[in-house]
């Protein structure tokens, strides 16, 4: 199995265009000059770029080769999962991004610290900081070592080559060109996906053969109404625990958020979270008829080479080679969108972390750093970054086994990041003690289950695949891009105490997480003392409690707002309230500005910058 001439010059076109457009957004326009324009493209995005950057960052490599090989080992259960991607994007795009964009944020992390303080937002961007080194590497590592085994091609040649590009046009073109090429490898993601799935169909005889062949052997699976939380896969575990995924995926993370502000206007912000929903869902199945097609035709098609086959994940690149290698270019254009999915999540990570960074650590420093400087600095932070990716795929390399833990932490961190945010738009009375314990408590036993179930189930290395019903036991992958913890997918043997708190379904896990971090965090709030409601800043929160009980009398719903002032009748404009906002957390706005700010855009302010939030009152 090796690449045609015709299969290198379509992988190659990839990149010299993905280069290209960085190129072009460097030397057109504003030449990213300012960190407005480098890190949220001067705020100029429609939702329609917007929405497919979204979906490509979600979309990574790893879900590419993950979803087919979940389909094909365990069945369409999983396919059940998009039922959340309803709420998980309609409570972002009602709540979250209304909040974010209003008080028009760059890093994510800068509400923290308008909500809580600066300790919340110094620990809430480490934490996602660590998240994403961590995660970059393997990223980039996990398909370049799938591609090398099944087609023999270099391994660290793809390592160097995919993560110098993805620097190249992230540290230039900034995140218009990180969002532009986005949405020419979602095209190329979804080319590459359907090219597979016509052409695999096609050699098995049809799709109706296909979905007989899935149906004879109990591939096509019914809803599962078991309310276990120990089970793997349920209604209730793809349904309610897939929502919190989503949420912490397209809520808070600051890859996402920092697309939503990218948008000109909030409307075009949350148009782009709407555009998502049908695209993801069609993403998801061409995932799933992609493995239910791959089961059918190796029904039918002895595997020739099962010693190219050690891990579920290659499964899915031997088949692509396999089916299409008779036909010129479009393993090519298969390996294009494999890697188009890893160039937008790193990107999407080089940015991010640039953004954070800048954001968080060095602009509330030097509040007199220009902006020919801060631009510079983040750009040198990105390229920074884009080498720190190489040398964690290094490091990837040698992990072996805990490669597995080292994809899990990505998603031990999304549970715990969720709760502290629903800490600060749900419950106005928490503090910034309640908050840093929720985290904290969070992350303690987010690692504590994740490392735990992982060690329980350490066995020795699966001899390679040797028939289609033989699959060693490794991670699904895909459940990293969507930041839960990877399990194990073997059926699980009937254990007790600890070993039985282990087995927790992998689906339950943000949820367990990001609910701890809220009792937590709401058990310390209220044993140091509860925040004064007159202290908080009425457009961090969301009063949702007197919108539930919208049918209450008047005075009642009063007391629900537990003392939060109304916001002023009259919202400040849009470029007022950034300088005011961002003025507050970097310490450029001096006091006698500080008051006049207050004065003219309802209270932009601290909780504990200790002044009086001027408002005026409106109804509920």
């Amino acid at each position: 199995m090796r690449f045609s001439t015709a299969d290198y010059i379509i992988f190659a076109l990839l990149l010299v265009l993905s280069s290209a457009i960085g190129l072009y957004y460097a030397l057109s326009g504003g030449k990213q000059r300012t960190t407005q324009e480098f890190l949220l493209a001067n705020r100029s995005m429609s939702f329609l770029p917007v929405a497919l950057s979204l979906l490509a960052t979600f979309q990574s490599a790893v879900a590419i080769l993950g979803v087919p090989s979940e389909i094909y080992r365990f069945g369409t259960e999983y396919w059940f999962l998009g039922c959340s991607y309803i709420i998980g994007l309609l409570v972002p795009a009602y709540i979250f991004i209304p909040i974010f964009y209003r008080l028009r944020l760059t890093s994510t992390y800068e509400y923290l610290q308008l909500r809580f303080g600066k300790a919340v937002r110094i620990c809430g961007t480490a934490t996602f900081i660590f998240q994403m080194v961590i995660y970059m590497g393997v990223v980039l590592y996990a398909p370049a070592l799938a591609f090398n085994a099944v087609t023999g091609f270099s391994l660290w040649g793809v390592v160097l080559t995919m993560g110098l590009v993805c620097t190249l046009y992230t540290t230039l073109g900034g995140l218009k060109a990180v969002i532009w090429t986005d949405v020419i490898q979602t095209l190329v993601m979804f080319a590459g996906q359907l090219a597979v799935i016509i052409v695999g169909t096609m050699k098995v005889g049809g799709i109706g053969e296909v979905w007989q062949i899935a149906t004879e052997h109990n591939k096509i699976a019914g809803v599962n109404w078991n309310p276990d939380p120990f089970v793997r896969h349920s209604v209730w575990s793809l349904g309610i625990g897939g929502i919190f995924m989503m949420l912490s995926l397209y809520g808070v993370n600051q890859a996402q958020v920092q697309r939503y502000l990218s948008a000109r206007t909030e409307k075009e912000a949350i148009l782009s979270c709407y555009a998502v929903f049908p695209c993801q869902q069609l993403v998801l199945a061409l995932g799933c008829i992609t493995g239910l097609v791959m089961f059918s035709y190796y029904q039918k098609n002895e595997i020739q080479h099962p010693e190219l086959i050690a891990t579920p994940d290659q499964m899915v690149l031997y088949f692509v080679m396999d089916v299409l290698k008779d036909l010129p270019g479009l393993p090519g254009l298969f390996v294009a969108c494999l890697f188009s999915g890893a160039l937008s999540t790193i990107s999407s990570a080089f940015n991010s972390l640039a953004t954070v960074t800048m954001e968080d650590f060095i602009k509330p420093h030097f509040p007199g750093l220009t902006e020919a400087k801060a631009t510079l600095l983040s750009k040198c932070l990105a390229l920074g970054y884009g080498l720190l990716c190489l040398a964690m795929a290094y490091l990837s390399s040698l992990m072996g086994s805990v490669l597995q833990a080292a994809l899990s932490i990505f998603g031990m961190v999304g549970g715990p990041l969720l709760g502290v945010f629903c800490l600060g738009f749900f419950f106005p009375f928490t503090n910034s003690a309640g908050a840093i314990s929720g985290l904290v408590t969070g992350l303690v036993m987010a690692f504590w289950i994740g490392i735990g179930s992982f060690m329980s189930r350490m066995s020795p290395v699966a001899p390679p695949l040797q028939n289609v019903t033989g699959v060693p036991e490794v991670a699904n992958l895909t459940t990293a891009v969507m930041t839960t913890l990877l399990t194990s997918q073997a059926p699980q043997t009937s254990v007790g105490g600890l070993q039985k708190f282990y087995s927790l379904s992998y689906m339950w896990y943000s949820a367990h997480n990001s609910t701890t971090v809220v009792i937590v965090g709401i058990i310390v709030s209220l044993l140091t003392g509860p925040i004064k409601g007159e202290d908080i800043n009425p457009r961090t929160v969301y009063l949702v409690l007197p919108k539930l009980l919208f049918f209450l009398p008047k005075r009642y719903k009063e007391k629900l707002r537990f003392g939060v002032p109304h916001i002023a009748e009259e919202l400040p404009k849009a470029p007022d309230a950034e300088k005011s906002c961002n003025g507050f957390l970097n310490g450029s706005v001096k006091p006698t500005e500080k008051e006049e700010m207050e004065e003219s855009h309802g209270g932009f302010t601290r909780p504990d910058g200790g002044h009086s939030y001027v408002v005026q009152e409106t109804s509920l």
